[in-house]
């Protein structure tokens, strides 16, 4: 008997694996659908109303929105979405350009879900910050991946700067001797000129090690000293470097939306990436202290932390701490 429960159950099992698009194709062409206009006759509200009436600001009425807007068939939200997306790939998002395509996108969400916008005032905030949230991460996307294959160029006196800057702010009280020196070790780089180190993540690792030491000085110097550590200690800028790699890789796979969603009121702008990295860079160096591991480890010690942000960042109601100096002493 046992035996032929374990036959039907893997039968199923394996028609359920093979006919899936066809569940998915008549759950979202008929099944949702139908649902759909249940909720409506009954409470009167589209999906959206629904979501936005039913959920707070963040997170999940922002992913709940995004999800809806994503499924419609309405051929109206469709162009929407696609005329959203090319503003957002082309970095269009801001001063005039979001406001006429958030007022452009409300006005045809009202006009295709027959809402009244003077009866429904708080619907109108509402959508009007879900999708500053939804193009607002696409773009933000758009912007670090630039950055990210900008690379370091000895040329360009701006970059030049922000390197020099990051030194004075590291050490304040050692010149450096010469712009290609063996000082640069002393904060991690591996060899005489940091500009070899940034080719994995461009001018973005600069700039988040930079954004560190000059928003956090406290917090920067304290996990510099932790990095110099006789027996923990590893090198600052190169794990600060991969610790840019990883925020934004939870970016590109959308790990990092809930956090963005929570703690946005409007347009996401770069500093909420910088400020993602600078919590990741002082949560990796506490739990590589309390690891006391030895260099040859980074890497298992790495991946049990990324495992465990994306658990972190998995939960929809998630709030990263952003107040980093409060624990130093």
């Amino acid at each position: 008997m046992v035996f032929y429960w374990y036959v039907i159950v893997s039968l199923v099992s394996i028609m359920f694996y093979y006919l899936r698009p066809v569940w998915y194709s008549v759950y979202f062409s008929y099944v949702r659908p139908l649902f759909k206009w249940i909720l409506r006759k009954t409470t009167r509200l589209c999906e959206l109303q629904r979501i936005c009436y039913g959920e707070n600001h963040g997170a999940r009425r922002s992913l709940g929105v995004e999800y809806s807007l994503s499924h419609s068939r309405r051929y109206e939200l469709q162009e929407l979405i696609k005329f959203l997306n090319k503003m957002a790939v082309e970095r269009k998002l801001h001063g005039n350009g979001l406001m006429m395509s958030v007022k452009g996108s409300v006005d045809t969400i009202l006009l295709v879900k027959k809402i009244n916008p003077t009866v429904h005032v708080s619907f109108v905030k509402a959508i009007s910050r879900c999708i500053e949230h939804i193009w607002g991460y696409r773009q933000l996307k758009q912007e670090i991946t630039l950055l990210a294959r900008t690379q370091y160029d000895a040329e360009n006196a701006e970059h030049e700067e922000k390197l020099l800057r990051l030194w004075q702010m590291l050490k304040p009280d050692v010149p450096l001797n010469s712009r290609v020196t063996k000082q640069w070790q002393t904060i991690g780089f591996q060899g005489d000129d940091p500009k070899t180190d940034f080719r994995g993540m461009g001018i973005l690792g600069l700039d988040n090690l930079l954004h560190f030491a000059s928003e956090y000085p406290t917090t920067a110097q304290h996990v510099l000293q932790h990095s110099l550590h006789p027996q923990y200690g590893y090198a600052f800028a190169i794990v600060g470097i991969n610790l840019t790699s990883l925020a934004y890789h939870l970016f590109q796979d959308d790990a990092a939306k809930t956090i963005v969603y929570n703690s946005c009121k409007s347009l996401p702008s770069i500093n909420v990436f910088h400020h993602f990295y600078c919590y990741l860079f002082y949560e990796f160096d506490r739990v590589w202290m309390e690891s006391k591991p030895c260099v040859m480890d980074f890497s298992n010690v790495k991946t049990k932390f990324e495992n465990n942000i994306r658990s972190l960042l998995s939960n929809s109601s998630v709030l990263l701490k952003t107040d980093l100096s409060i624990d130093i002493v």
